[in-house]
């Protein structure tokens, strides 16, 4: 029974609309690091890297420390991680071991259902800074809509107000409006950004829109379509025909129009050949045809569709050690 939560647990635990809009990207914006990564300011004034590393399913020790490293030797300025995925400590030492100023570097972490309510987020925020090694994250979630996620986002605003973190965000609360008005509503401090499922064949155009209407940035997850997806989208005729066009894979044409969009977008990979080909975006753009042609690849095909119900059953009952 164990192995089946855990293996659950791996399937679906998961990484995050950019108000910025797409031609303020195109034309350059905020940039960051050597590779010109384009900055989002997010709508408490924190400006953020737009493109990252995820670390979802990088094990602790050297596939994790040496994936983020290699990211942050190749440009990288984003890294995203989660209690869940228990590589916070070798993300912390990739990071300090990277010799780069801890300022140049965002980072993203997140909280599990356990760790949310009143008299506990906070201190599980200082567990947090202690796994990584940091003074400040730069960016926590709530991981997943389930638990008391409305008293501990009390403490988020205190975290955030303290400096421990500068900015708070939610993951996966896309669930249904309920669960994300719910939290909206009693808010002091909106959330900065939101952690979704987006990609080429799902692209979220409800989402796109609330999430602009609240001016909440919208990060995406299994943005090429992850390990689910078996690599259909990368298959896609119309994104190979795109790529071939600027000498380009259809990875990076698909992150080019995360980029292009306005979304922050963290592709995950520990292959060094893949995370120096992800930041290889920079040197092209897609033409409006091009961006058309990606949009109407829409048909809101999800790749993670676990019911809610069971997503409370499955998340409440796995518990990430320290």
């Amino acid at each position: 029974m164990k192995k089946i939560i855990l293996s659950m647990f791996f399937v679906s635990v998961l990484f995050c609309a950019c108000n910025t809009q797409a031609k303020e990207i195109k034309q350059g914006g905020n940039k960051m690091s050597d590779k010109n990564i384009p900055v989002i300011e997010l709508n408490n004034g924190v400006k953020m890297p737009q493109f990252g590393i995820g670390t979802y399913m990088l094990a602790e020790g050297d596939e994790a420390y040496n994936s983020v490293l290699t990211a942050l030797k190749n440009g990288y300025r984003h890294i995203d991680t989660a209690h869940a995925y228990r590589n916070e400590r070798s993300v912390g030492k990739a990071i300090k071991d990277s010799g780069i100023a801890r300022e140049e570097i965002w980072v993203t972490s997140k909280l599990w259902p356990n760790e949310y309510g009143e008299g506990k987020t906070l201190k599980a925020i200082d567990r947090m800074l202690g796994r990584l090694g940091l003074e400040y994250v730069d960016l926590v979630y709530f991981h997943q809509p389930v638990g008391d996620y409305l008293g501990g986002w009390k403490e988020m605003e205190k975290a955030l107000e303290s400096g421990k973190v500068r900015a708070i965000g939610i993951s996966n609360f896309d669930v249904s409006d309920e669960i994300f008005d719910s939290l909206i509503k009693v808010a002091k401090i909106k959330p900065q950004a939101m952690q979704i499922e987006c990609h080429p064949y799902a692209q979220r155009t409800y989402w796109q829109k609330k999430l602009k209407e609240h001016n909440i940035c919208l990060e995406s997850w299994f943005p090429l379509g992850g390990r689910e997806s078996k690599g259909e989208i990368l298959k896609d005729s119309v994104l190979n025909e795109i790529g071939k066009a600027h000498g380009k894979t259809a990875a990076q044409v698909i992150i080019r129009w995360h980029i292009q969009e306005g979304f922050s977008v963290i592709p995950g990979t520990s292959n060094p050949d893949y995370i120096k080909e992800n930041i290889d975006v920079f040197d092209f753009e897609l033409s409006d045809e091009e961006m058309n042609k990606i949009r109407n690849l829409n048909k809101e095909k999800r790749y993670f569709n676990m019911p809610y119900e069971d997503q409370v059953k499955w998340f409440s009952q796995y518990n990430p050690q320290d």
